[in-house]
């Protein structure tokens, strides 16, 4: 299945995380959650703004991808019809709490 033109803007912003988080954890640098935060607050706007469009929330004239597929048809569900845009925005949404939680941990 080829990904919409929103599926791969949140892939661009998700992939990062593992590396600048992998790297920040292994050299135990704080800079690597400050780093990943606006990536995964990006990215948890952007699914957010996908899971509206494929729960038509959205008006038609809202949706931004142009030839290919579209962003507000998603034929892929897995785990009893959970749409891919709500999952991707359950993994950002939990990067982005754990983030704020390491970060205020680490700030007292």
């Amino acid at each position: 299945m080829t990904p919409c033109l929103l599926c791969w803007y949140q892939r661009i912003l998700m992939f990062p995380l593992a590396l600048i988080l992998g790297m920040a954890t292994f050299s135990e640098d704080r800079r690597g959650a400050v780093y990943a935060l606006p990536l995964a607050v990006g990215g948890a706007l952007l699914a957010g703004y996908h899971t509206a469009l494929v729960a038509g929330w959205v008006p038609p004239w809202w949706i931004p991808c142009g030839t290919g597929p579209s962003c507000g048809d998603q034929s892929l569900a897995i785990l009893a019809g959970i749409q891919l845009p709500w999952l991707s925005l359950g993994a950002f949404v939990a990067v982005v709490l754990l983030l704020l939680a390491f970060l205020r941990k680490t700030s007292s």
